[in-house]
C-alpha cells in the first residue's frame, strides 16, 4: 500500500499535536500540521496530499474557502472533518471516506 500523504489544519496546537501523533502512528500514513491556513496553502501548492484533515478552531469562512482552495488545486484531494471522538474514530472516519472513494 502506498503512503498516504496528510495535510492537518487547525487552530488548537494541543488537539493538533495530538492528531499528528495519532496519524503518524500508521506506518502507511504520512502528516504534517499546520495552525494557519496561509502557510497549509503554501505547503499543499508544492506537495500532492491525499487527505486533508480540519480539527477544531477553524472559523466557517475560512474552513469554507480553504476547503474550495484545495479542491481546485487538487480535485482527488479528500477532505475530512474531524472534531473529536478518540483515535478510533479518526481512524474510522479517514478509511470510510477512502472506501466511499473506492481508494481501498
Amino acid at each position: 500500500m502506498k503512503t498516504l500523504e496528510f495535510l492537518l489544519l487547525g487552530k488548537n496546537e494541543a488537539i493538533l499535536a495530538i492528531l499528528l501523533r495519532l496519524v503518524n502512528a500508521d506506518e502507511n500514513w504520512n502528516a504534517v500540521a499546520f495552525h494557519h491556513e496561509n502557510e497549509a496553502q503554501e505547503y499543499f501548492q508544492n506537495h500532492k496530499i491525499d487527505i486533508v484533515l480540519l480539527s477544531s478552531g477553524i472559523e466557517d469562512h475560512v474552513e469554507k474557502k480553504f476547503t474550495s482552495f484545495c479542491l481546485e488545486q487538487q480535485p482527488e484531494v479528500e477532505v475530512i472533518e474531524h472534531f473529536g471522538g478518540g483515535s478510533g474514530l479518526l481512524k474510522s472516519e479517514i478509511l470510510h471516506r477512502l472506501h466511499l472513494k473506492g481508494k481501498i
